[in-house]
């Protein structure tokens, strides 16, 4: 997991500063300890590799075990890592624990709203709405739970929203050509388009998007503008339904059949899942 030393590194600096000063003065030197990571509630884990990683940082000459696999499905009361090594595994706990708590909640709400999905050919996908500083490790977090990743930034997808459309004019006109502008400049970029109605979809349609965004639509319009699409004749672009999405309406817009149901609340929402860290001295 080094391709997360620098979140945790920051997350270690930030919990640490110039040292642990209770446990310098209150836990005798050379005292070695064992602990356990326990599930206290049921959920999808995720992260036990970036504790892994934090013990190893902060706790040096730590021994890390392992015990479940990454992405699995843990009910409470399951070992999840053991560790043995110095004090310093005290200090490096609350950092472990934050990680493996958020992701783990993280990866069970992802698990969650696939659960619900009615139609083969419809996945669930988050947004950006996650923690600054946090994007990659709750990305991580969300494929582990079987859901997938919409687009990691502002660089890696086009996303033409309302507020785009109105500046650079609204007509379908001015938009084909900004369009072609941006296919000549970065071949490659995947490119979406936000429609608020079904007027939108109609005319948003030829300009030869790639993903369709159906954004806040009641169902009857997305049924009508599912349709539309499907019957095209032109590029077909994939299907987003997204617009406060919660599990219900997850389950419900599935079985219009679109190929992407976008959720904020996936990570932006999650609940940390319960894990204790009980330690002993050996």
């Amino acid at each position: 997991m080094k391709e997360f030393d620098f979140v945790i590194k920051t997350a270690l600096k930030e919990d640490i500063g110039a040292g642990d000063v209770t446990t310098r003065f209150f836990v005798p030197l050379g005292t070695k300890f064992c602990g356990e990571m326990r599930a206290k509630d049921n959920g999808v884990v995720c992260g036990l590799g970036v504790a892994k990683r934090v013990f190893e940082l902060a706790a040096k000459g730590s021994r890390v075990t392992i015990t479940k696999k990454e992405g699995a499905r843990i009910k409470k009361g399951d070992v999840l890592m053991k560790i043995e090594g110095p004090a310093s595994i005290l200090t490096a706990e609350r950092t472990a624990l934050n990680f493996l708590q958020h992701m783990s909640g993280v990866a069970t709400k992802a698990a969650l709203f696939s659960s619900v999905i009615k139609h083969p050919r419809t996945r669930i996908y988050d947004t950006r709405k996650t923690l600054p500083g946090l994007r990659a490790v709750e990305k991580y977090a969300v494929a582990c739970g079987g859901a997938l990743n919409h687009r990691l930034g502002l660089y890696d997808m086009a996303m033409i929203k309302d507020n785009h459309v109105a500046l650079a004019g609204g007509s379908p006109l001015r938009l084909a050509e900004r369009i072609a502008a941006m296919r000549k400049a970065k071949p490659g970029l995947k490119i979406e388009i936000e429609t608020q109605d079904l007027a939108q979809v109609v005319a948003f349609l030829p300009l030869g998007a790639d993903v369709l965004m159906l954004d806040n639509m009641d169902y009857a319009a997305m049924k009508k503008a599912i349709a539309l699409v499907r019957s095209y004749k032109g590029k077909k672009p994939e299907i987003e339904i997204s617009g406060g999405v919660d599990l219900g309406r997850a389950a419900r817009y599935s079985k219009l059949g679109p190929d992407r149901i976008s959720v904020g609340s996936i990570t932006s929402g999650a609940k940390p899942l319960d894990i204790s860290f009980e330690v002993n001295t050996k």
